[in-house]
């Protein structure tokens, strides 16, 4: 049982949800950049399809993770931390929480949007077609496919955002949050 200076861990299920989510996302996000620049080729088309499966693999992911963190309080601050931090600290811990949960849901949808207006359907790991989103619409598509790659740079600087905030708690202020969240904790 954590004494009142040991933050309080997470539950071991928001544990594995923060870092199967986190990796997933950057490897996505570097696969994005990869293949965005890669000419017409099978090698192309084919990264294409594992970066849709994996968003909307994602999307699901985030989904499951909505619902915990809904059903699920995460442990309170311990009382030397919330007293030691400025106000804008937790005022931009709680915006970058809701950005991400807000970024976790529309950078895959507008993905999917993109997907369906350019005439390009999912089907999810080669076998399993998924509804289009929006109709077939060059229009839309060229609106689109900004809009995808704009949230997903602001999904990508939130991550580092996340991780200079973990590491500042770790190395600087010496508080033990980071350990809040690492696996074999609990």
């Amino acid at each position: 049982m954590p004494d009142q200076d040991t933050p309080p861990p997470y539950h071991r299920f928001a544990i594995l949800l923060h870092w199967v989510l986190g990796l997933s996302l950057i490897l996505l996000f570097g696969v994005g950049l990869y293949m965005a620049d890669l000419p017409f080729s099978p090698q192309r088309l084919k990264l294409y399809n594992w970066h849709k499966w994996a968003g909307v693999t994602l999307l699901v992911l985030s989904a499951v993770r909505l619902a915990w963190r809904l059903t699920h309080r995460p442990p309170a601050l311990p009382a030397s931390v919330a007293a030691a931090m400025p106000a804008w600290q937790r005022v931009a811990h709680h915006a970058t929480h809701h950005a991400f949960y807000l970024l976790f849901f529309v950078v895959p949808l507008l993905g999917w949007a993109y997907s369906s207006a350019a005439g390009f359907p999912i089907v999810l790991f080669g076998s399993m077609p998924l509804p289009d989103f929006v109709p077939v619409s060059e229009g839309l598509a060229d609106l689109l496919k900004p809009l995808h790659k704009f949230s997903a740079f602001a999904l990508a600087a939130l991550v580092v955002v996340h991780v200079a905030a973990a590491l500042k708690h770790q190395w600087v202020d010496r508080d033990g949050l980071l350990a809040r969240m690492l696996p074999g904790r609990v």
